[in-house]
């Protein structure tokens, strides 16, 4: 009976111990979830300033946007993505769309002009990825206009900004292997990898799926390049 009970005890503590992990990585999101502003500490980037573009940026809450700001944001994504959606698995839902976006836990940064028009956002979202504490970006859309003047890349760079200073591991998001603009953009100019729980590399659909999930370590992550990160899900829904 010795040998079972010691196998017993180990096996309460391994318990024990990722419970004690996960309640960690729980309690960073929802550090980073309780700030006012993640952006307060960091004023530089709250202007961009270049080629040809003046804009302000600031970070705000999904619950804390005015109503038509929500509708430009809901139609901006329309306009650039419903297409590509509906070339996917996924297809496109006004309905679920809409909910995506002002969900509670959504995030916004959102670039304004001279006048306080908006002309670009990205939603992302503090979360619990894979047993990993990870900003996740869902979305970084831009007006026609202000493209290709570095803008998109200067809010990634925000949420990296972002992501180490409330000590995720890593910055992540979904991208569309038809979307071949975005999915160079983020593989080349921004230099993020295919992550472990993207269909390609996990093996549960391969080529079958029409996206992969691509993410960029924060100095937090560094230490588990290469490692295999827990089960899948989410803890502080």
């Amino acid at each position: 009976m010795g040998r079972k009970s010691s196998k017993a005890k180990e096996k309460k503590q391994k318990r024990l111990e990722e419970r004690a992990a996960m309640d960690a990585v729980c309690a960073k999101v929802e550090a980073a979830n309780k700030l006012e502003d993640p952006l307060e500490a960091f004023p530089v980037f709250k202007k961009y300033d270049r080629n040809g573009l003046n804009v302000s940026i600031e970070c705000r809450r999904a619950s804390g946007l005015d109503r038509a700001t929500v509708d430009w944001a809901f139609e901006l994504t329309k306009t650039n993505m419903q297409a590509l959606y509906e070339q996917s698995e996924w297809g496109w839902k006004d309905r679920e769309k809409r909910e995506e976006l002002t969900d509670d836990r959504a995030w916004y940064l959102l670039a304004r002009d001279g006048s306080s028009e908006p002309v670009a956002f990205s939603h992302f979202r503090f979360d619990v990825e894979c047993g990993d504490e990870v900003l996740y970006c869902y979305e970084v859309q831009l007006e026609s206009k202000v493209r290709r003047k570095g803008l998109g890349k200067f809010l990634i760079q925000i949420l990296q900004l972002v992501a180490n200073s409330t000590q995720m591991k890593k910055v992540m998001l979904t991208v569309f292997k038809h979307n071949h603009g975005a999915y160079q953009f983020f593989r080349d100019a921004l230099q993020f990898d295919v992550d472990d729980s993207s269909p390609s590399a996990s093996g549960c659909c391969g080529d079958d799926c029409s996206y992969e999930i691509l993410s960029r370590r924060t100095k937090f992550g560094e230490s588990q390049q290469g490692h295999g990160g827990g089960h899948c899900g989410g803890c502080c829904h």
